[in-house]
């Protein structure tokens, strides 16, 4: 049985995907930000295992990275998904905005990547998703560092295609528009203004079981009216 591993699985787009993957076939592993989110999330998904990780500190990476390897092995499929948006402008964000919104939407992924890769060269197969962001290539006033991390997450996707290619890693970079989430809550819009995130799961798994030898490099996907800023 193959092992997935997804962060921020615990609501969202992070738990459509890992229960998306279960119905595949996959052994699914997802990460939370707390145990009280994990607890939650496992009682109503026993099939995956929740592990309470925060992403944005690099010390807690490695110890999960060495317990889950330990534990469970070398994922054949890694999921970068867990991030964070706060609004706000570069030059009226306020102190810290900046640190915070890198540490877990670009230097998590980097961590959590870097601590499976030397497993995933050794097997010579996988494959590694960044979920991105429309924001990751079209900046819009308001979005401040979120636009700034979004676009270093799609350039370490990029990057990381081109190095693991003579190890036959895939890698998957997944450019989400306006995603029917928390987040939108309370806008007012209706549901059908959103990507619902059972058909983003949809198309994220149908990339990753292609075939081993095709690989989707990047899939950009919006509401049907367009972006919502």
């Amino acid at each position: 049985m193959k092992i997935a591993l997804v962060t921020g699985a615990t609501r969202g787009i992070g738990l459509a995907l890992a229960k998306k993957l279960v119905e595949k076939g996959f052994s699914v592993s997802g990460t939370g930000s707390s145990k009280e989110s994990c607890t939650t999330a496992a009682a109503s998904n026993p099939e995956i295992r929740f592990f309470p990780v925060d992403l944005s500190q690099k010390g807690e990476i490695k110890s999960f990275v060495h317990q889950f390897l330990a534990e469970t092995g070398v994922p054949d499929l890694l999921i970068n998904n867990a991030g964070k948006f706060l609004p706000g402008s570069i030059g009226e964000e306020e102190e810290g905005v900046f640190e915070e919104l890198m540490a877990v939407n670009l230097s998590g992924p980097y961590h959590l990547t870097r601590g499976f890769l030397p497993g995933m060269k050794a097997a010579k197969s996988g494959t590694i998703v960044n979920i991105c962001s429309t924001a990751s290539i079209v900046p819009y006033p308001n979005g401040g560092s979120y636009c700034i991390s979004k676009f270093g997450l799609l350039g370490f996707s990029k990057v990381l295609r081109e190095e693991l290619k003579p190890f036959r890693i895939r890698v998957i970079s997944v450019l989400p528009g306006a995603v029917l989430t928390d987040s939108w809550a309370g806008s007012g819009l209706p549901e059908s203004r959103f990507i619902d995130t059972d058909s983003l799961a949809e198309l994220v798994v149908t990339a990753c079981t292609l075939p081993e030898n095709v690989v989707v490099e990047e899939v950009l996907l919006r509401p049907f009216e367009g972006d919502i800023n």
